[in-house]
């Protein structure tokens, strides 16, 4: 190889040598165990002293264009208790809002009933009857009740099934007075039909002797819906039968 050719060679290495060279000292410096450890440390920093997003419910607000926290439903407030007391003496809870209706129950003096609806017909209140799951209707119209509440904050309930009609008969030949009530009955054989038959409410009645001198006590009997209860005993405890 001639001097010329040998030197044009070593130029030509020596060129590519420095290129590479070159390269090497522009390339990023790898990172030592030193630096990793402490990046590593800085993100568990990071990871314990950034707080984490809330995990309350979000809604869009289209006119801010970002989410903003959904409101909190409120439970509604209930409706303030009302009661009824019964006042020096007892009162009948009836089977429907109404003197016609059976008792079925008794508030005693001084005890208390809540009160959960009221009748827009009539003065009477649907209660829960003490230590029971079942309901009736006590009135209001007596000044033995107290109402202690506002009956306007209640729901107005119609009671639509009719009472039976109950009835008392006089099957003997003396005149009849039936308390409570006030009621004369005249005897069996009134020429004016059905005189000695009445309508009445249920409860406890006592029929009393007008013929006999004293008018005792001839009969006494208890009066539930559609039935009716027959006189057959005088004063006199003379029997008599229904025609």
């Amino acid at each position: 190889m001639s001097i010329f050719r040998q030197s044009l060679f070593l130029l030509v290495i020596a060129v590519i040598t420095q290129g590479c060279l070159r390269a090497r000292l522009d390339a990023p410096a790898l990172p030592t165990i030193r630096e990793i450890e402490a990046t590593q440390a800085e993100f568990q920093v990071l990871a314990t002293s950034t707080p984490l997003a809330s995990s309350a419910p979000t809604s869009f607000d289209q006119t801010q264009g970002k989410p903003v926290p959904a409101a909190t439903e409120i439970p509604p407030t209930p409706a303030p208790q009302v009661t009824i007391t019964s006042l020096r003496g007892n009162l009948y809870i009836r089977r429907g809002p109404g003197l016609e209706y059976n008792p079925i129950a008794v508030l005693n003096k001084d005890t208390s009933a809540e009160v959960i609806a009221s009748d827009v017909l009539s003065n009477w209140v649907q209660v829960l009857i003490p230590n029971s799951e079942k309901t009736g209707w006590v009135s209001i119209q007596t000044g033995y009740s107290n109402i202690d509440g506002d009956l306007n904050n209640l729901p107005d309930f119609t009671f639509t099934e009719w009472p039976l009609p109950a009835y008392i008969k006089n099957c003997t030949e003396h005149d009849m007075f039936i308390a409570p009530g006030d009621i004369y009955l005249p005897s069996l054989y009134t020429n004016a039909q059905y005189k000695n038959e009445v309508q009445v409410n249920p409860g406890s009645y006592t029929a009393f002797d007008l013929f006999v001198p004293g008018e005792p006590e001839a009969q006494k009997f208890e009066i539930r819906e559609g039935v009716t209860a027959y006189i057959t005993i005088n004063g006199l405890g003379v029997t008599h039968k229904c025609p």
